[in-house]
């Protein structure tokens, strides 16, 4: 059993009970209401391995976990009431019963994070009422499985630990320059050619090292539908990036009449081995758009959410300058400069989603050359685009490379394995604030979410990605759910105090998070060169 102020994230109110506590036993039902069927699985599935408990199907009212709606209780709110007769999980929707059941698990103590029960165990839980609701209705993770495959059992993983933190869009991450990751039926060079590269690169782009032989991956649609499924069953949204018309080398080289072959031999051109941003870009011609347009039909059909990403960044110009068939193009729509080509080019896929009942989202470099019409944006170079997103009635979600990418340093230590970026410690993520205070109340509204950002080209494996990830992870999920004081006025210590807990529950989960102390021997990357910032990160 757990303390209640062991809880991450913070509720909103909790409140102590009249005294006692709840025993779960081998008579515990689970009566499961109208719209709760998916957590009375979940609870079946997770808490019943870790307590060896079968939780079975009931009607109560005594000995019971009983689920419920109120939809007084809002979306994705929940009321926890635990009395020594019995437990009460109401819901102001099925999702908030089942973050509900999240905080339910937490309770029960780091053992119910386990798979299988320990001898000797009693899982009680304490008299208590909880009234929770999040801040935000996006509460994102970014994982980059293009530089680095992850096999989709690490993906499934990592969606329980998103739901054990109650976050709930997975940005999916699927192509870019080093390998395309989604199996396409009509374009089977995708992954036939684009999933693997021959060799990587190991470090920082400017390191000497090379990790000398092929790396590669991809998920088939099937994949993918288990994954979007399982998600789903945990009340996460899968939202996937197909990046265009940047970051596409892979496309190219599998599909060499995608590039701008006017001026490069894109025929010669292979995944990209290295890190950066490549100069090879989609040529903006029909033949791409109608290239395009099919690939997205297979994404929208494995993909239901409602937002579509298309990237959108770090799309260098050069080529498009130096091509005829571009320059024409730029002629022929009268447009200024490749900026606006740029633009032209996303609108395309903003309307072409539109009219699909989808909505794009892109990163703020969408914002070049005009905004996308009805387009969202994600806001990564600082808080800067997302104001001016916000402020011209754009939704944003808020994810600044300088405060929630999770592949910067955690430390200024030199032990840290390949260290990247400024130092964001465990109480700067804590004290990151999603909402910029230059908005006026109703341009604020247009801050749907904030998401933590993992990009992996340092991070070869999955041991690699709970490094970065964790326990950082925490501290931004408390930020995205519960409604915090101003960041200087946060109370870390305390926070710091329930992570004592909360590292037995990380354990429990065999997450191979970055200790308070720092890196263990075999977390280190010694000799492997990184790209450290010194100084502050700005904050803008």
């Amino acid at each position: 059993m757990s303390d209640l102020s062991d809880v991450i994230p913070r509720p909103r109110r909790t409140a102590s009970g009249a005294g006692g506590f709840f025993e779960l036993g081998p008579a515990t039902e689970v009566v499961a209401g109208d719209g709760t069927e998916r957590t009375a699985r979940w609870l079946r599935a997770e808490v019943g391995a870790a307590t060896g408990l079968p939780l079975a199907p009931g009607t109560g009212p005594g000995d019971a976990v009983t689920l419920s709606l109120d939809g007084a209780l809002g979306p994705e709110g929940y009321r926890l009431d635990v009395e020594p007769t019995g437990v009460r999980l109401a819901g102001g929707d099925p999702a908030g019963v089942f973050w509900g059941a999240q905080t339910l698990r937490q309770l029960l103590g780091p053992d119910a994070f386990r798979r299988a029960p320990l001898p000797g165990r009693r899982w009680r839980l304490p008299a208590i009422r909880i009234e929770d609701a999040p801040r935000f209705g996006w509460r994102g993770l970014m994982l980059d499985v293009a530089r680095h495959f992850m096999p989709k059992e690490g993906v499934l993983r990592y969606l329980d630990l998103m739901a054990a933190h109650k976050l709930n869009v997975l940005h999916f991450h699927l192509t870019d320059d080093q390998g395309w990751r989604i199996e396409i039926k009509r374009h089977p060079r995708l992954t036939e050619v684009g999933s693997w590269r021959s060799r990587t690169k190991f470090g920082h782009r400017a390191s000497p090292l090379w990790e000398d032989k092929p790396h590669g991956g991809h998920y088939t649609q099937d994949d993918i539908r288990e994954i979007v499924a399982y998600a789903a069953e945990r009340h996460i949204t899968v939202v996937p990036e197909i990046d265009v018309p940047g970051h596409s080398q892979a496309a190219i080289a599998a599909y060499p009449e995608l590039g701008n072959t006017d001026v490069v031999d894109t025929g010669a051109l292979s995944v990209w081995d290295t890190w950066g941003v490549s100069p090879n870009v989609l040529a903006p011609t029909d033949h791409t758009l109608r290239f395009y347009e099919g690939v997205f039909e297979e994404v929208l059909e494995l993909f239901p959410s409602e937002f579509i990403h298309i990237g959108g960044d770090e799309c260098p110009k050069e080529q498009w300058r130096r091509s005829a068939t571009a320059q024409a193009r730029i002629e022929e729509l009268a447009l200024a400069d490749e900026d606006e080509l740029q633009s032209w080019f996303i609108q395309h896929f903003d309307t072409w989603l539109a009219e699909r009942g989808r909505r794009l989202i892109g990163w703020d470099e969408i914002l070049e050359g005009g905004l996308a019409k009805g387009a969202a944006v994600s806001s990564w170079r600082g808080y800067a685009g997302g104001i001016a997103a916000a402020r011209a009635g754009h939704d944003v979600v808020m994810c600044p490379e300088q405060q929630v990418y999770l592949d910067h340093r955690q430390h200024a230590g030199e032990d840290e394995p390949v260290p990247i970026g400024f130092v964001r410690t465990l109480e700067d993520v804590y004290r990151f604030e999603p909402v910029p205070a230059e908005l006026t109340s109703h341009e604020a509204e247009h801050v749907i979410g904030t998401q933590a950002n993992v990009w992996t080209e340092v991070m070869e494996n999955q041991q690699r990605v709970d490094y970065q990830t964790f326990p950082r992870l925490a501290a931004f999920a408390e930020v995205s759910w519960s409604t915090l004081p101003a960041p200087g006025e946060r109370d870390f210590d305390a926070f710091e105090r329930r992570m004592a807990a909360h590292y037995r529950r990380l354990d429990a989960l065999g997450v191979a998070y970055r200790p308070p102390g720092g890196p263990l021997p075999w977390q280190r990357r010694p000799g492997v060169l990184g790209r450290p910032i010194d100084g502050p990160p700005p904050n803008k």
